[in-house]
């Protein structure tokens, strides 16, 4: 059985900052991980790339051949993955072996977590050969300044839960970058009876079946909960880790190692 982290979040959120901070943590303690890129328009990267979707098909040669802008140049270019699943991506997925671990970085459009199905097809192929998936949402801890970003960012975490369907770790990211802390906590786990008073006031009354409705569906899922990612300490990277570790029971097959201890003498 192989595992899977199919690294998803809005442009910006830190996912490749993540993939390369995950690849040196793992090569750091004797783990080894393979980092696949999906992203058809990236072109630098800080971790070695194991696959690479532009040897597929790439963001720029689409533009410039179909003469599409780069959203709807991206689609399509996801669309042509989605085509490619039985051929480009099994061969890639021969390369490994059956207890690897490969991790996905992929592009940051909204749309293809939220509502178009090609990564959840993507996931299915994955599944069908014997890949345990969790999928790790980013959002941009700079990005939770007041209640009403934070709702949005909650609404498009759990859009991409309920598309996806797979075990789902969300993750504010640069928290290295937060200089007042105390002002996230209240977002890592939020509570209804907190969010909804500050909501009505930043929006306006007719607004307040709204806010109350949004604030309910968070909770209701009690699901929507973020772990802070501070890349400055080892053991935030260590802790995540461990946290999807667990959702894609990692390890948990593996054989248990036995100490030799020579009997003290009376």
């Amino acid at each position: 059985m192989g595992y899977a982290q199919l690294v998803i979040g809005p442009a910006g959120s830190g996912k490749s900052t993540y993939c390369s901070s995950l690849y040196q943590h793992c090569e750091s303690v004797g783990r080894q991980i393979h980092i696949v890129n999906l992203d058809p328009a990236a072109e630098n990267f800080d971790y070695p790339v194991a696959a690479d979707i532009r040897e597929l098909i790439s963001l720029e040669d689409v533009m410039e051949e179909l003469g599409l802008g780069p959203n709807g140049g991206l689609i399509y270019c996801m669309e042509h993955l989605e085509d490619n699943l039985d051929d480009w991506l099994t061969e890639e997925l021969d390369n490994y072996l059956d207890d690897d671990y490969l991790v996905f970085d992929c592009p940051g459009q909204i749309e293809i977590f939220s509502h178009v199905p090609v990564l959840k097809n993507f996931v299915e192929h994955l599944q069908r050969k014997n890949f345990n998936v969790c999928s790790v949402y980013l959002l941009d801890s700079q990005f939770i300044t007041d209640v009403t970003k934070f709702i949005s960012g909650c609404m498009s975490s759990l859009s991409a839960m309920v598309q996806l369907e797979l075990p789902h770790v969300n993750i504010l990211s640069k928290m290295d970058l937060v200089t007042n802390k105390r002002e996230i906590e209240n977002y890592l786990d939020p509570l209804p009876e907190t969010l909804l008073p500050e909501l009505n006031q930043r929006m306006a009354p007719q607004f307040e079946k709204l806010n109350k409705s949004l604030i309910e569906l968070v909770n209701q899922y009690s699901m929507v909960t973020f772990l802070p990612l501070d890349l400055r300490k080892e053991r935030s990277m260590q802790y995540i880790l461990s946290q999807i570790d667990n959702c894609i029971q990692y390890g948990e097959d593996a054989d248990v190692k036995i100490k030799d201890f020579d009997q003290e003498d009376d």
